[in-house]
């Protein structure tokens, strides 16, 4: 399950270079993390533009808070990401970031469910909204637990979104999608017709090709 630290390295700055390409970070918004081991994962650094990440710039934690390896100071949100993974251990990597279309979802607390797009059913599911805490706090952290085990994303009100999956590949995976649907979501409510919801049946079977691909959470239905 857990990649080496030379690969956790490699995949935290490849993902924030793709973050910071498609306008998901401004700034040094964002972090990202990727796990090595039951208690130790690599993270980004406080005040680091996402698109000029260097190996030397990252920063090793132990899942409690202690810094193992790096110069700079790890993100103000660690404790998020560490809130993850001492909540579900199958989780390898947490990516946090500020992508416009979800954003502004976040930002009007508004959760993403969709019942049109199976695309996004099998990937991600339903997002919730997140309690509102000050960015950096204890209570961003608090604020995620309820849907670390039930979901595979969430929105942090007024803020921006958080992913997670097994693979830091996947992470990223699911913060592209979601910020694609939210694009979509918004664009179609300027449609004169509302989107079409699939038939139950037709979730059903959605529900059957996430079961086949061992995807469980993030999506209830009947």
């Amino acid at each position: 399950m857990f990649v080496s630290d030379s690969e956790a390295r490699r995949r935290i700055i490849d993902i924030g270079q793709m973050m910071y390409d498609r306008g998901f970070v401004a700034a040094n918004d964002g972090n990202i993390s990727v796990r090595t081991g039951e208690n130790e994962f690599w993270t980004t650094p406080t005040l680091v533009s996402k698109g000029g990440l260097r190996e030397d710039m990252l920063v090793k934690m132990t899942l409690f808070g202690e810094q193992l390896e790096g110069t700079l100071k790890p993100s103000s949100e660690v404790k998020l990401h560490m809130r993850v993974y001492l909540l579900n251990n199958a989780v390898g990597s947490v990516v946090h970031a500020h992508p416009p279309y979800a954003t502004a979802f976040a930002i009007a607390n508004m959760p993403i469910m969709s019942r049109s797009y199976p695309e996004f059913m099998v990937n991600i599911g339903d997002v919730p909204v997140a309690a509102y805490s000050a960015p950096g706090s204890e209570g961003v952290a608090r604020s995620i637990e309820p849907f670390v085990n039930t979901h595979n994303a969430v929105l942090l009100a007024n803020h921006g979104a958080v992913t997670w999956a097994d693979t830091a590949e996947m992470a990223w995976f699911r913060m592209e999608s979601l910020e694609h649907y939210a694009k979509i979501m918004a664009i179609g409510a300027s449609l004169p017709m509302p989107p079409r919801e699939l038939t139950h049946e037709e979730q059903r079977e959605v529900v059957s090709i996430r079961n086949g691909l061992g995807i469980k959470a993030g999506l209830d239905i009947e």
